[in-house]
């Protein structure tokens, strides 16, 4: 098949990387959640060596992942688990790092809410989460780029759309994190660092 592209991922993934590789750097483990296309899973292994990348989506994305893979022969990118933020339990045991791109306004409000508990059930005490994307502060948009992208996104799915940054925050304290970072990142989008207690 041919290979899937996602021209947003080539152009934020080394702004992302600059960020992530400092807050990475005493990980050996990070599970990537919604892995997409797998462009960034590529490029982030490639440029952190020393940790393994753990992709994970949807059944249906994982053939353009493992193109991604494949080609890339990285022996720290490990081809994509099942994951399904509806599952029970994730398909793996206790990680040290999770990273999330472009998701969580993706997603129902429902999800969000599983997403973080499913944070809770595996992500490893002190271990640390981000989560790059557009978020809204006190109930405004950062941009009028972003207003329309969440009027899109609701007229495909009404429960979808660019969350509050106070209610991700609030459900991550009820997983044990704590936010130690918003970085303003291009494109009117956000990366947050959070870290387990």
């Amino acid at each position: 098949m041919t290979k899937p592209f996602s021209q947003a991922c080539e152009n934020n993934k080394d702004p992302i990387l600059q960020k992530l590789r400092p807050f990475f750097a005493d990980a050996a483990y990070v599970l990537e959640i919604g892995s997409g296309t797998g462009q960034h899973a590529v490029h982030f292994a490639a440029s952190m060596p020393s940790l393994q990348w753990q992709t994970s989506d949807l059944a249906h994305n994982h053939d353009g992942i493992t193109c991604w893979c494949k080609e890339a022969s990285l022996s720290n990118l490990k081809l994509p688990l099942v994951l399904d933020l509806n599952m029970a339990h994730w398909p793996i045991t206790e990680v040290p790092a999770i990273y999330t791109a472009n998701t969580l306004h993706i997603v129902s409000t429902r999800l969000v809410a599983r997403f973080f508990t499913g944070v809770s059930q595996h992500l490893a005490p002190h271990g640390k989460l981000a989560i790059y994307g557009p978020f809204n502060y006190h109930g405004q948009f950062t941009s009028q780029s972003n207003a329309q992208f969440d009027t899109f996104l609701k007229t495909r799915d009404p429960d979808s759309g660019i969350r509050d940054i106070e209610w991700i925050c609030e459900l991550a304290a009820a997983a044990e994190l704590t936010l130690v970072t918003d970085h303003a990142m291009p494109a009117n989008n956000r990366l947050l660092f959070f870290k387990r207690q």
